[in-house]
């Protein structure tokens, strides 16, 4: 893991910047069917669309050299506005000033056509930023090794895996040469390996005086990479300033926000999932996830204490009946699951019409990101009473930076051996 620098803040105004976002405001007028937006131009409708502000207002200077993150939670515009700095999408009012060659890394799918090879794609790119053949011939040997996608490189880009994708548009956008690189979430798709050398990549970049704008969900790489981040709500800047200072308003704004979930969730009590199944004999009758103060609460530190709690009712009397939870990651990797029968917690004999509130308590040590929680009442051989996929999903959050899923809380120790002088001497006598 590459050792985070500290990152003295450049002065930035209009004369030095590389990047000038003004007054920058994207509008979206939305109709309840397709036909009204035809309908609008006939003079004797009177269709009235709704205006959806994506961006409202955006002004700030970037500076040769640095590095400006994006945060925020998802819609509040952050793409939006990298696609207007890229050029791809033009702005309602407002405008950008770029200086340099600016080369962006998008979603998925941007940039590249399926249809060619990655060879092609990388000439196409290469000569769309003003590069000759032979130009692009020089740097293909550095972009190969550094996506190392090996013999795929000579097949159709719609052949790939997401993760070999971001690695070869990610390998070309930082190998042309870029004064500005524009970078949305990329890293999220690759794996741990490439993350790091990416990251790694950005710390040179850095070092070079490259511009680079960019959105991560990942505080602890904000924290580590960036000399200032911009927080994005609603289309509208929130705060701009120290990466600290502005990802500190964030999770406050997070966890304020979970006050009004947690009163929706203590009103409602129809459970939804992806996929229900059982046999009938029980059912989860509610499920909430509690704070350290046992507060409903989507939002979690890492690292603090955490409540799953579950209600269900039995339709029949049941000996020795299993309660159990299992988290996922978003895109559905088991984390950790546990049962009463697992805690070996006896449950006894539940009569039919009997409600019973199970609790399992256990400290967060999971890093940020998004989770989903499944949620079961079982039988003792371990057929489904009612079994609920994705009950409900909640957002981890911490200022801590770690890879993978598990944040252990490792301690550190550092011991300096340095040989003796005694046993140096020794050593020549011999």
């Amino acid at each position: 893991m590459p050792v985070a620098k500290a990152a003295a803040r450049p002065t930035v105004c209009w004369f030095c910047s590389v990047l000038s976002i003004q007054g920058i405001s994207k509008v979206y007028r939305l109709f309840d069917k397709p036909a009204d937006r035809l309908k609008q131009l006939a003079p004797f409708f009177s269709l009235q669309p709704k205006d959806f502000w994506a961006l409202r207002d955006i002004t700030f200077e970037v500076g040769k050299g640095e590095i400006v993150s994006l945060i925020g939670p998802n819609g509040c515009g952050k793409s939006t506005l990298l696609q207007i700095v890229s050029g791809i999408l033009q702005p309602t009012s407002g405008r950008v000033v770029t200086r340099g060659r600016l080369a962006a890394l998008l979603e998925l799918g941007a940039g590249f056509n399926p249809e060619f090879t990655g060879r092609e794609n990388v000439f196409l790119n290469g000569e769309i930023l003003g590069f000759s053949p032979m130009a692009i011939e020089r740097m293909l040997p550095g972009i190969e090794e550094f996506a190392g996608i090996g013999p795929f490189i000579d097949r159709p880009v719609k052949e790939y895996s997401s993760g070999m994708y971001v690695r070869l548009a990610f390998a070309t956008a930082i190998h042309v040469d870029p004064e500005i690189l524009i970078v949305d979430e990329a890293l999220a798709v690759g794996d741990a390996i490439f993350a790091n050398r990416c990251i790694r990549k950005f710390e040179e970049l850095k070092d070079k005086g490259v511009t680079i704008l960019f959105v991560s969900h990942d505080l602890g790489l904000v924290k580590q990479l960036s000399h200032r981040a911009v927080f994005l709500l609603n289309g509208e800047i929130q705060a701009i300033g120290a990466p600290k200072d502005v990802i500190d308003r964030y999770i406050g704004m997070v966890l304020e926000r979970q006050k009004s979930d947690r009163e929706k969730s203590e009103r409602s009590s129809k459970l939804r999932s992806s996929f229900r199944h059982g046999d009938g004999s029980s059912e989860v009758l509610d499920v909430q996830m509690l704070d350290g103060e046992d507060r409903p609460s989507l939002v979690v530190l890492s690292g603090q204490p955490l409540a799953i709690r579950i209600r269900t009712r039995y339709h029949h009397r049941t000996i020795d009946p299993m309660v159990g939870i299992l988290i996922r990651t978003r895109i559905g990797i088991d984390v950790y699951g546990t049962n009463t029968r697992v805690e070996k917690f006896p449950t006894g004999v539940v009569e039919a019409g009997e409600e019973v509130d199970v609790t399992f308590r256990f400290t967060c040590n999971l890093t940020p990101q998004q989770y989903t929680l499944t949620v079961a009442t079982q039988n003792a051989d371990g057929s489904s009473h009612d079994w609920l996929d994705d009950v409900l999903s909640f957002d981890v959050v911490s200022e801590r930076q770690a890879a993978g899923v598990v944040d252990l809380q490792a301690r550190v120790e550092w011991r300096v051996h340095t040989p003796s002088v005694v046993n140096e001497t020794e050593q020549v006598q011999k």
